[in-house]
């Protein structure tokens, strides 16, 4: 019977690689069309590989927990001449070479998945950690880095017994050595993917500004609603708002201009297994609050289960994150690498406040709004001005 392969697909437009965390077919079963055949596992992710068509399992040509490009064969179905020949699958080689010999790769269906020389469109995660930090390093100490996957940030604690406090190559394998020594477990993939994002992110000027704001109007605006929003939604809707207006300083810095965001795309953090996803709120400025609610329940609930579909990640001009629900007041939150914005909001406290009607203080619930953002793109001035209309905006709730 000839047999067509299980092809690692496209992902997403910045997924590249996928580790397969489980096969849920055994050989020599038989599966339908689109039935889930592979879990596998993104930095954004968990995702299934399905079938192409009905068939029986062949082979498996991976193994669990080991990474895959995409176009990477998985695995082989037998299936019949004619769903092989539906799918495109019929033509011969120049050699005349039968179906089952051209599908399997020139006759070698057991031949590495990561050998194939696939070139992904954009390169994904686990990302490879290339060595490119700011100190002097030699030739022969970059290609000893970029062996075993390092980055210049991870030398930071080595002190170097070279020219002018240099590592060098003997500092580097006795660092090197000196590990080994310690316990150490591998970083999951969305580790290395929220490391290798903040990295980026810090190679450009980050600053962050503050402001305290009185939320006792959303929260009696909170309890008055069915189902009930969360604190981040309403800072969500209320930057949406503010940028819709004006959304220079949602714009990113390429060369000499400024490119602005195509729409208000917003996404907010959800603290995951060993990291963090943001899904996103498509055209947030469009929809009253009430609207946007189902959605993002929907969307932390498959950020948690690591179900995100495609069209939820990615593409957004900015972020929310609520770290108050950490107990925090105060945090400095970085901007994603393709964003100029992060806004936070740091939870609430009873303190007095000044009332000039009254004369007196009062008691007032207040949490710390915080903007962080590129200054290659916004000047404290307009940082200020766009957090003082979050915060008028917040103080109407009802208007959101």
């Amino acid at each position: 019977m000839p047999q067509i392969p299980i092809i690692m697909p496209q992902l997403g437009e910045s997924i590249a690689e996928a580790t397969v965390i489980n096969l849920l077919v055994k050989v020599g079963d038989c599966v339908e069309t689109d039935q889930d055949v592979v879990e596998v596992e993104t930095n954004k992710a968990t995702m299934n590989v399905t079938a192409p068509c009905p068939g029986r399992v062949k082979e498996f040509l991976v193994t669990t927990n080991e990474s895959y490009p995409v176009g990477a064969v998985l695995g082989y179905l037998e299936v019949s001449t004619e769903d092989a020949m539906r799918l495109g699958l019929d033509t011969l080689t120049s050699a005349g070479a039968p179906i089952q010999t051209l599908l399997n790769g020139g006759g070698d269906p057991q031949s590495d998945p990561k050998k194939q020389g696939v070139e992904p469109t954009v390169r994904g995660l686990p990302v490879p950690a290339h060595a490119a930090g700011a100190s002097y390093m030699s030739p022969r100490m970059k290609a000893r880095m970029n062996e075993l996957g390092l980055h210049a940030a991870d030398l930071a604690g080595i002190a170097g017994s070279g020219t002018a406090g240099r590592v060098t190559i003997e500092d580097f394998e006795k660092f090197i050595k000196n590990l080994e020594k310690n316990k150490m477990s591998p970083a999951s993939t969305m580790r290395v993917a929220v490391a290798d994002a903040m990295r980026r992110s810090w190679a450009r000027p980050l600053v962050t500004v503050a402001l305290p704001i009185c939320i006792d109007p959303m929260l009696a605006h909170r309890r008055t609603c069915d189902p009930k929003p969360g604190p981040a939604l309403y800072a969500l809707r209320a930057l949406a708002l503010a940028l819709s207006e004006n959304s220079a300083p949602a714009g990113r810095l390429i060369g000499n201009r400024i490119v602005h965001p195509m729409a208000i795309d917003v996404g907010f953090a959800v603290e995951a297994a060993d990291g963090v996803l943001v899904p996103v709120l498509r055209g947030a400025d469009k929809r009253p609050m009430s609207d946007l609610i189902q959605r993002y329940n929907e969307l932390i609930d498959l950020a948690r289960k690591r179900r995100l579909p495609t069209d939820a990640t990615g593409g957004s001009i900015a972020t929310v994150t609520n770290f108050g629900t950490f107990g925090l007041t105060w945090a400095t939150p970085i901007p994603l690498p393709e964003q100029t914005l992060v806004l936070g909001m740091g939870a609430g406290r009873r303190v007095p406040s000044w009332d000039e009607e009254k004369g007196q203080f009062v008691p007032v619930m207040e949490a710390n709004l915080t903007l962080s953002f590129d200054h290659r793109v916004l000047d404290g001035g307009a940082a200020g001005r766009l957090l003082a209309d979050i915060a008028a905006l917040l103080s109407q709730p009802e208007k959101l």
